[in-house]
């Protein structure tokens, strides 16, 4: 098999901000949703969620970067992305994101500037403002994106969410080390994201 050199790069002002983080908060639609919201006929709700997205999450986890979920709607759909991903920590139905996510800090140990936050419309400015990083997706409203220290290439439901999560990574020092070992276990057998 032949070496793989990681082919991503961000400017090194971005990766010095992005420094330190140790949880990533995600809004869900707009940032891991493409922020549309299908509606059966039964009322059931139907979402998009990327798998680009969903791979870059459980990389989060394996660098040791904690991802949490606080979102102002609750469905079963997410519920369940949210539970095949394995994430130990989501907020569903939440009105008060910025007191969500305090609550949170507190039980985890964590200060604003360990804390990176990625959204997309005004029920998020809170988070971004005081995050130590923040992010918004391409498709973001105005104000989330001129509240973020970076916007995205890609949009909402898109590979936003996987764009923020490489970013951690590789200012964490840790995405090189997850390429390589991911070359390794490719054919072990577990399941996607």
């Amino acid at each position: 098999m032949r070496a793989l050199t990681p082919s991503l790069t961000f400017p090194p002002e971005l990766l010095l901000q992005a420094q330190g983080i140790r949880a990533a908060i995600f809004d869900v639609d707009g940032v891991l949703t493409d922020g549309r919201i299908y509606i059966g006929e039964q009322g059931e709700t139907v979402k998009a969620f990327s798998t680009l997205d969903g791979q870059g999450l459980k990389l989060l986890q394996l660098a040791g970067i904690t991802p949490v979920v606080i979102t102002g709607r609750d469905s079963p759909a997410v519920r369940r992305r949210v539970a095949d991903l394995g994430l130990a920590h989501a907020l569903y139905g939440v009105h008060d994101k910025l007191a969500a996510a305090q609550q949170l800090m507190a039980a985890l140990g964590l200060d604003w500037p360990q804390l990176a936050a990625i959204g997309d419309d005004w029920p998020d400015l809170p988070l971004l403002l005081r995050a130590g990083f923040a992010c918004a997706p391409a498709n973001a409203h105005v104000e989330a994106r001129a509240a973020s220290h970076h916007v995205t290439a890609a949009a909402g439901g898109h590979g936003a969410a996987r764009e923020f999560c490489d970013l951690l990574l590789v200012a964490s020092g840790r995405y090189a080390a997850l390429l390589q070992t991911m070359l390794a276990t490719l054919d072990d057998g577990r399941p996607g994201a």
